[in-house]
């Protein structure tokens, strides 16, 4: 049996870790990545082909010299600001590019597809913790271009036979255990990096988006889950779709919300430092809580958070970039 998969943006933070998770269930990963966002360092399990989704010309290469079984789709812009000052661009990329690696799949012959999709999907909650029934809408140009590209997955689905499975990450954190790849974005806008960099020294201060926000310290809230278990989530996925798993959707997250300000102290007991904060009025497009149920990956995908303490995720990611910053 081939055992190849085609990851799209696995130079990324996530596709990496899915990287290793995927080689560790006996697969060999290929890489596709443009660099705009990933780093060819962390493309340690596997083949790197660098190009871009876009590129027909460059999908049917690989699918000829590589002919995987499956495809993991990171490749995306995911900066909720950005994307709602710059929408063509979100749009562009994320769903035409989309668009061109289906078709490019359909013509090739390969019919399985694990997406990582977002929470920002359901826009601001009418219900907490978050099911996978609440109604999505929403309220930036990332969320909606992720949601029509799980509308689009489902049309390839009726008229090409393929089958999906997306799923909607909450706020993904954390680093490898082993210390081998860890977070690193340019620009870096994930708050447990900021902070930890602006512990080290590296940044004057971490900034504090909303002070106002209906909740206990008034600060947002948000479902952080390591990194480790979504690569997890991703191999189970896969296994699903393998035996004969329909098209689906699933909630990945630990179902505990913790505030920034509860990040920051979280860092400053794992790092032994104060943290330097600035306060600042909210960004555009964040919701003010967004945190998740997981009991229907928990049934079906048979999947379960591992690591779900938001001390244990700090301080994986505080020692990899104590590592990675000397």
């Amino acid at each position: 049996m081939n055992k190849i998969i085609l990851v799209t943006g696995g130079a990324g933070y996530i596709g990496s870790h899915t990287c290793k998770a995927l080689a560790l269930a006996g697969w060999l990963p290929v890489t596709l990545d443009n660099l705009i966002c990933g780093h060819e360092w962390a493309v340690k399990w596997g083949p790197f082909v660098k190009g871009d989704i876009l590129d027909r010309a460059v999908l049917d290469g690989v699918f000829e010299q590589y002919k995987p079984k499956a495809v993991f789709h990171f490749a995306a812009f995911a900066y909720v600001g950005e994307s709602v000052t710059d929408p063509g661009k979100y749009y562009r990329n994320n769903v035409a590019g989309t668009v061109s690696l289906l078709e490019a799949m359909r013509d090739h012959g390969c019919r399985y597809l694990v997406f990582s999709s977002t929470c920002a999907t359901y826009g601001i909650p009418e219900t907490i913790p978050i099911l996978e029934n609440h109604p999505c809408k929403p309220i930036n140009a990332y969320g909606w271009s992720k949601q029509m590209i799980e509308q689009i997955l489902q049309d390839f689905d009726y008229a090409y036979d393929t089958r999906s499975v997306s799923l909607r990450y909450f706020n993904a954190a954390g680093a490898d255990p082993d210390g081998e790849i860890g977070e690193a974005h340019t620009p870096e806008t994930h708050l447990i990096p900021l902070v930890i960099k602006a512990t080290l020294g590296k940044r004057p201060y971490v900034e504090i988006y909303g002070t106002d926000y209906p909740t206990p310290d008034q600060t947002a809230i948000r479902d952080y889950i390591h990194v480790t278990d979504l690569a997890e989530a991703h191999v189970l996925a896969l296994n699903y779709l393998f035996k004969d798993g329909e098209t689906n959707f699933f909630n990945l997250g630990t179902g505990q919300g913790h505030s920034v300000r509860d990040v920051i102290t979280a860092v400053e007991m794992v790092s032994g430092n104060t943290v330097p904060v600035r306060e600042r009025n909210r960004r555009a497009g964040d919701s003010p809580i967004l945190v998740a149920t997981h009991e229907k990956a928990s049934k079906i995908l048979a999947w379960f958070p591992r690591i779900s303490e938001l001390d244990e995720i700090v301080k994986t990611a505080w020692e990899w970039h104590l590592k990675s910053e000397k």
